[in-house]
């Protein structure tokens, strides 16, 4: 990789970047993190440039920007086929339709549970995900005999999706359902997955304040 192909990570430990730096393990290729602060470089003009919306992730590969955890992943699985983890075009349409699923409907939902909102049936009609029992019973029904979304094989929406799902579980948000503990089990078992949350969690532990 020359340097004006260089692939940096813009993240925060605590943050969705964790499942970009889990995509970016899968992938295998050198990268550069650059770690930004809540309270500071996230809002600075340096990191707006790269996203005006002041939010992780985001990555720069050479001169292309790419914000948006779904989007990546996607990205990442397209500029790197090696890696096998975005399916041949005969098996893209269970890949995009649960990747974006997770992206859109999933995350809606338990981003509202978590604000203590439950949707009236009028505003279910008008969310486009309905309410956080539908979601869990789409996702539920697509994983109950499948480890894998799309093509039979391990995808960039199978690490999206799992650790959208494991974040919900975590937090109490999404049902802690039997298909979805064996899926999320499966794939964050994975060495690349192990890997992430380790460099992550040390990053984290790094960042706590020194005792006197």
């Amino acid at each position: 990789m020359t340097i004006s192909q260089e692939l940096v990570c813009y993240t925060n430990p605590m943050s969705r970047g964790r499942i970009v730096r889990w995509m970016l393990e899968e992938v295998g290729q050198p990268y550069r993190t650059e770690i930004l602060d809540y309270g500071t470089t996230l809002k600075a003009p340096a990191y707006l440039a790269v996203n005006p919306m002041g939010k992780v992730p985001a990555i720069t590969h050479g001169g292309t920007v790419v914000t948006e955890g779904a989007a990546i992943c996607a990205y990442l699985a397209d500029a790197f086929p090696q890696a096998g983890l975005a399916p041949p075009l005969a098996e893209c349409g269970d890949y995009y339709r649960w990747l974006f699923f997770a992206a859109g409907p999933l995350e809606q939902a338990w981003t509202y549970k978590s604000f203590g909102f439950e949707p009236s049936l009028e505003e279910r009609r008008r969310a486009g995900f309905g309410c956080l029992d539908d979601v869990v019973h789409a996702l539920d029904l697509a994983l109950k005999d499948r480890d894998y979304l799309a093509g039979g094989r391990f995808s960039a929406a199978d690490v999206f999706v799992a650790a959208g799902l494991g974040f919900g579980m975590q937090f109490g948000l999404i049902p802690k359902l039997p298909a979805f503990e064996r899926y999320v089990g499966k794939h964050m078992a994975r060495p690349a997955a192990v890997r992430a949350r380790e460099i992550d969690d040390a990053l984290i532990v790094q960042a706590q304040p020194q005792p006197a």
